[in-house]
């Protein structure tokens, strides 16, 4: 049964509303979901506006660019996530920050003990652990404050795929991308307070494709892209939609094209990571095989530390090698993979199994374990 607290307890009143009249009411059995969802920002409204307030007049210290972690769904990026962020030299978006953007700075920092129970044990989607400390991507807190995003899709279904389309195909044009870029600032501005101003890690599937407006923002940032296997990106990637659907929706659904969009964004989204990091520095880009993290993670991350010029990765590697011990009794999830959607990856992503080396006889992959 899905949770009564909806992302959208986060959002702001206009934004709710401008929500619900693009894109249709809730369903019956949503409308808890829904009128929850609208009486907590009507209940938060005037703090997170003295919030805004306030913010817009404090003096702004500069911040460190963020290092951006990209790759595919289900490629490893919340791994690497999750491991990079042990350090404490960075920062990153909270939970409650995520679900409460625009509230960072005042309710979050006054009712963390409170709000941290409410907090889900696991991702829904895998058995990744949810905890205060989780390092959390900033899709959600976006699509909280109003930004373009597949989320959208996944809340209203009946439009899953026009959201979808608008944010990782980029086809709600350069508005769109402007709005992004207004909030994502923002956003990031605000948790750069919340977290000391540390430099942040920022981690987004979406951003795969959106290096070159990242390099607008942050003309320093460095970038990280994780790649796995094709054959279980697209397994575990049509099983993180399909998975978060049910959670998140606030209206009936039927069948979603939820596989012709895998394959189709997999490969748009790494052409356009291709050319938008073309010119990029060593120490601005490196790309990461998720197989090699998980067999040989420290010397891999070493390597990341020297080639980025990150600091100090004797300092970091103790805070890694705690956190991978407690990693060792950690089950991926398992899925199968019939010859009929094998042909079908390879139709589609072959350019990328052959360049990256992969294949299903190598990886001792068969038709009823991936």
């Amino acid at each position: 049964m899905a949770s009564l607290f909806h992302p959208l307890c986060g959002s702001n009143p206009p934004t709710l509303l401008k929500l619900f009249l693009e894109n249709g009411p809730p369903a019956f059995n949503r409308c808890p979901q829904a009128a929850l969802a609208l009486a907590v920002s009507l209940a938060r409204w005037p703090f997170s506006m003295a919030e805004q307030a306030v913010f817009a007049l404090s003096p702004k210290r500069p911040m460190p660019d963020p290092v951006f972690i990209v790759g595919y769904w289900r490629s490893g990026t919340t791994h690497l996530h999750n491991l990079l962020a042990q350090y404490p030299a960075f920062g990153y978006i909270t939970p409650l920050a995520t679900g409460m953007p625009w509230d960072i700075l005042g309710i979050v920092r006054s009712l963390e003990p409170l709000l941290e129970q409410a907090l889900p044990q696991d991702r829904y989607v895998d058995n990744v652990a949810v905890t205060p400390t989780s390092p959390q991507e900033d899709s959600i807190p976006l699509a909280t404050m109003g930004a373009t995003s597949y989320y959208h899709g996944m809340y209203f279904p009946k439009q899953f795929e026009a959201h979808f389309r608008r944010e990782v195909f980029g086809e709600g044009g350069e508005a769109d991308v402007e709005q992004w870029k207004r909030l994502h600032r923002h956003l990031l501005q605000k948790v750069s307070v919340h977290q000391g101003h540390r430099p942040l890690l920022i981690k987004n599937p979406v951003y795969t494709g959106y290096i070159r407006h990242l390099r607008e923002l942050w003309p320093r940032a460095k970038f990280i892209h994780i790649y796995r296997s094709p054959y279980r990106v697209f397994v575990s990637a049509r099983h993180y939609f399909t998975r978060l659907l049910p959670e998140l929706t606030l209206q009936d659904y039927g069948d979603l094209p939820i596989d012709e969009l895998v394959l189709e964004s997999y490969p748009f989204l790494l052409d356009a990571l291709k050319t938008d990091t073309a010119d990029l520095p060593p120490n601005q880009f490196a790309e990461v095989r998720f197989e090699d993290l998980q067999t040989a993670p420290l010397p891999l991350l070493k390597g990341l530390f020297e080639q980025l010029e990150l600091p100090n990765f004797e300092a970091a590697s103790p805070y890694f090698e705690t956190y991978l011990a407690g990693l060792e009794d950690y089950r991926q999830n398992q899925y199968s993979l019939n010859p009929e959607t094998i042909q079908t990856i390879e139709k589609h992503w072959n350019f990328y199994i052959q360049n990256w080396g992969y294949s299903l006889a190598d990886e001792g992959l068969c038709s009823n374990s991936i």
